[in-house]
């Protein structure tokens, strides 16, 4: 008989929220307050530079030289790849030749100007005088005119060769191919001796911001709509939102926190989703472009309502607690709780509210709608010890030595 009631009882003190038979109807209850809660959100994330860009040459050719290695930090303007420039070069110094060759004409149409002024200023004087007449007069004034006209042409000439310089001096300095930004090498697909082009597949190389860090993560539709509701638009949302961590590929935490900065204002309707992008600060060079990591967003709720997992019951996936009304009989009540928990309490997200008091022990022997006599959970745990039927280290042995009399 004492080895079948100690089975029995250890079998009854298996399930959850289980309490000792006792003979009245007493339950310990509790009365619902608030409480600070913190927890944490966790999203898939890539790594980016704020600045990475693609380097591909204006010019087609054969790269004659590279001067960088991948992870080179390089600045602004400085030469990354040469490429063959022969066939530049001479259309440059024909150029050259051209814009040299206007400006002889210039100064021999400029002297010719020079002395058809004199000949029609004397001109004047002699007609004047009545020296000369008029035929002498208009023949030395046409050729004046004539002379500036030429000096005229052979400026527009000047300025035509000159384009044609400036542009052949660009074409060669496409040869030249720079980092238009200051950042780190990645890495670079081709060597001296391949031929590359504008449409070459892949870039030459990409350089990359990486002084700061473009971490992009997602956040579903229905979590933007709250949190833009709550801080009155997107701008507002993304200022309040809080300082950001950074998990790593190996499982530690980015020593730096994050800013969100941007929030895509389209949603992507193929994954309902909105693009986050959050800025972190990289001086150690530890973030690199193109990783991935996880945004863990650590949130804190002063007006949390918590309760301990033992007095939730589980059915089905759906979660109760009997919550007691003010004629003391109690009510199967189902509630909601935040995914993110400790391991011991729940964070309640609906089914309670501030001021309710539900029962926390001996779940098992309550019925919907069961009058209850409730007292306070130390009350509860004294009956326990004192009822004797549960021995002070949680076993059955209190309850074997009560019945045979054995009590140490």
């Amino acid at each position: 008989m004492l080895a079948a009631a100690a089975v029995c009882l250890v079998a009854c003190g298996g399930k959850q929220g289980g309490a000792p038979d006792f003979s009245d109807n007493e339950f310990p209850v509790e009365t619902v307050g608030a409480s600070s809660a913190s927890s944490q959100t966790t999203y898939p994330a890539t790594i980016k530079g704020v600045q990475d860009v693609e380097i591909r040459p204006k010019a087609s050719g054969f790269i004659t030289r590279i001067n960088v290695h991948e992870g080179q930090s390089v600045g602004a303007g400085q030469v990354l790849f040469v490429i063959d420039n022969e066939t530049f070069q001479a259309a440059v110094r024909q150029a050259q030749a051209a814009v040299n060759q206007c400006q002889a004409t210039i100064n021999t149409a400029e002297a010719q100007l020079n002395t058809a002024k004199l000949q029609y200023d004397n001109s004047v004087q002699l007609h004047a005088n009545g020296v000369i007449g008029d035929f002498e007069l208009t023949s030395a004034k046409n050729a004046y005119t004539s002379a500036q006209a030429q000096v005229n042409q052979t400026k527009a000439a000047l300025a035509q060769a000159q384009a044609s310089l400036a542009s052949a001096k660009e074409n060669l300095s496409f040869c030249y191919v720079k980092s238009p930004a200051s950042g780190v090498v990645g890495s670079l697909p081709y060597k001296v001796g391949a031929l590359v082009s504008a449409q070459s597949q892949p870039a030459l190389t990409t350089v990359s911001n990486n002084s700061q860090m473009e971490v992009f993560f997602s956040m579903t539709e229905k979590d933007v709509l709250e949190m833009t509701k709550s801080a009155g638009g997107i701008n507002a949302a993304v200022s309040a939102y809080p300082p950001v961590n950074l998990k790593l590929a190996d499982g530690t935490t980015y020593p730096h926190q994050g800013k969100v900065v941007k929030m895509s204002g389209v949603i992507d309707a193929s994954t309902g989703s909105v693009s986050m992008i959050a800025r972190f600060p990289n001086p150690e060079r530890l973030l690199k472009s193109g990783g991935s990591g996880s945004i863990v967003v650590p949130r804190v709720n002063s007006t949390a309502i918590v309760i301990p997992q033992a007095c939730v019951s589980e059915v089905q996936n759906k979660k109760f607690v009997y919550v007691m009304s003010p004629d003391k009989k109690v009510k199967y009540t189902e509630i909601t709780v935040s995914p993110q928990n400790d391991g011991v309490n729940y964070v309640v997200t609906s089914g309670l509210n501030v001021g309710d008091k539900y029962v926390t022990n001996g779940l098992t022997k309550l019925n919907d709608g069961m009058e209850i006599v409730p007292i306070t959970p130390a009350q509860y745990q004294k009956k326990i010890e004192e009822s004797g039927k549960i021995g002070t280290d949680g076993t059955a042995k209190g309850f074997v030595d009560a019945m045979t009399g054995d009590k140490k």
